[in-house]
């Protein structure tokens, strides 16, 4: 079947289901609305046709909730929508089908009360002491600056898994570490040293994300998207920036689309060259975490020269770019690159050949390919496992849609698998900024006029960011102002899947099975 007509057949299934849909055209995908005693089976039918759940998200309006759900196949998007009443907030759960829409669902019920039914998982996710019981910060009627208490009590009551057995013990590790990463707390049991259970609890460090976009402006809420996560501050701005051009149907000039690949490029490498470092690092290899840490900072220093900020914040906007590249820092990047280049063959190979590294890497953190789509796990954790999906040639957007390049893929789904696919990505990434480099036209405009849009006006933006597929939603309301805003990270699927590579490794392994996911706990506390 072609990628164009899967929908087609898929909406005949479910009409033979008699399962109502009212369609609506976006922008970017297509908007299907059904009746809410219908939200699981949908699930049901849709999972048999191999579609993927993607992200899920909900709205208060007035005196009703909007659900939604976005799920993909063949890089053909759809936005599934139902409505519940705000008297008795209530539909089926579909986590029970997708394990992906597990943790959603749960940040959404303790959001806005809503509860959906049959959920396999009935704690708190979001919600940890800082608010009550009866409180909803996503409900329009909660306060932006929320209810804060003189002191918010611990949180000593979440109902962890417990393992039992001659020899078993628990570890807890966080939420505060020894290092400088961001909270996030995981608790395993473990017989000897072999891990036989692992369990994440993480949102210490909710940001209200989602509640201090309501009322903003397009050029504010594109700064606060930049700060979600501050390594990925061009792949979540530009996917905030598509979907709120795509709402005002606004077009980005062709010049504004080949520096933004160059942002999101240059991103997408610095951050695989820390990472590669920082796995070496964690099994004592410190010659490789020190190469690559010198490479990254004269990367992210070319990045400061040419583009004003080494971490590229508030280069991409609603509209185009605001920054640009001259012919002579298009030929400083060119030169930055062969030296990359260079200097990169050399460190891999003294990472190929070294047999204490192979040791430690190779086979450890292991990840079935059957696991990885079960759990729809995106970006480099996904294509380590065999899940080849990438935005950028799937679901291709300007400029990628003119680019030529090849999506690395690995099957034996364990670290050094992990360590591989970014190493192959970096070459991708040089070979696309080449690319876009060689095809920056002489002038051209960086920024295209904006349309204020219609009250209600919706759009989705999806990028592949440096971690994987971004998704972000975007509602307007009067006055140019945003109403709604989600932001989906591709943590938010991968970091799922940490539990199940752990299982059956050794505890010294457990730092480096994390590195090798590297999923953002700030991008996951929104």
């Amino acid at each position: 079947m072609s990628d164009a007509n899967w929908t087609t057949d898929f909406l005949s299934r479910l009409v033979a289901a008699d399962i109502a849909v009212a369609q609506t055209p976006l922008p970017s995908a297509t908007l299907w609305q059904i009746d809410a005693h219908h939200w699981r089976q949908f699930a049901e039918l849709a999972i048999q046709q191999n579609i993927r759940w993607a992200a899920g998200w909900a709205e208060h309006d007035q005196d009703r909730f909007l659900i939604n759900a976005c799920f993909e196949k063949h890089g053909v998007y759809l936005l599934l929508r139902t409505t519940v009443s705000a008297a008795k907030p209530a539909l089926p759960s579909q986590a029970t089908v997708y394990p992906a829409a597990n943790r959603s669902e749960r940040h959404t019920r303790d959001m806005f009360g809503i509860d959906f039914s049959g959920h396999p998982d009935n704690r708190p996710w979001t919600r940890h002491k800082a608010w009550s019981k009866q409180s909803h910060p996503l409900r329009k009627d909660f306060p932006v600056q929320g209810e804060p208490q003189t002191m918010t009590s611990p949180d000593l009551d979440y109902q962890f898994v417990k393992a039992y057995g001659a020899g078993v013990y628990e570890i807890p590790v966080g939420p505060v570490h020894a290092g400088i990463i961001e909270p996030g707390h995981f608790r395993f049991q473990a017989d000897g040293e072999l891990i036989l259970n692992l369990e994440e609890r993480l949102g210490y460090v909710h940001k209200g994300i989602e509640k201090i976009a309501e009322g903003r402006t397009p050029e504010s809420l594109a700064r606060l998207a930049g700060r979600i996560s501050g390594d990925t501050t061009v792949g979540h701005s530009w996917a905030a920036c598509m979907a709120m051009e795509r709402a005002a149907g606004v077009e980005i000039p062709p010049r504004a689309a080949l520096i933004r690949e160059i942002l999101a490029e240059r991103e997408r490498i610095a951050n695989h060259l820390g990472d590669v470092g920082a796995i070496c690092n964690d099994v004592a290899f410190v010659f490789a975490q020190m190469q690559f840490t010198r490479l990254r900072e004269l990367w992210l220093r070319t990045n400061a020269g040419v583009f004003g900020h080494r971490l590229l914040m508030d280069r991409v906007v609603p509209g185009g770019v605001a920054c640009d590249v001259t012919h002579e820092a298009g030929q400083s990047m060119l030169k930055d690159i062969a030296r990359l280049r260079k200097e990169l063959s050399d460190i891999v190979t003294a990472l190929d050949l070294n047999t204490s590294l192979e040791d430690r890497l190779y086979t450890a953190g292991y990840l079935s390919a059957e696991i990885a789509e079960a759990f729809g796990t995106v970006g480099y954790v996904g294509r380590a496992s065999g899940q080849s999906f990438d935005v950028r040639r799937d679901a291709p957007y300007p400029p990628y849609d003119q680019a030529t390049f090849k999506v690395p893929l690995e099957t034996e789904g364990d670290i050094a698998a992990r360590v591989w696919i970014r190493l192959k990505e970096i070459n991708a990434a040089l070979k696309l900024i080449e690319q876009f480099i060689g095809r920056l036209p002489i002038g051209g405009d960086l920024i295209a006029a904006w349309r204020t849009p219609a009250v209600g006006s919706e759009g989705l933006g999806i990028v592949e960011g440096w971690r994987g597929e971004i998704v972000a939603y975007i509602r307007f309301d009067g006055d140019n102002q945003i109403a709604r805003f989600y932001p989906r990270d591709p943590s938010i699927l991968n970091w799922p899947v940490f539990e199940k590579l752990t299982l059956n490794n050794i505890v010294p392994d457990f730092p480096v099975c994390n590195k090798s996911l590297n999923g953002s706990y700030s991008g996951n506390d929104l």
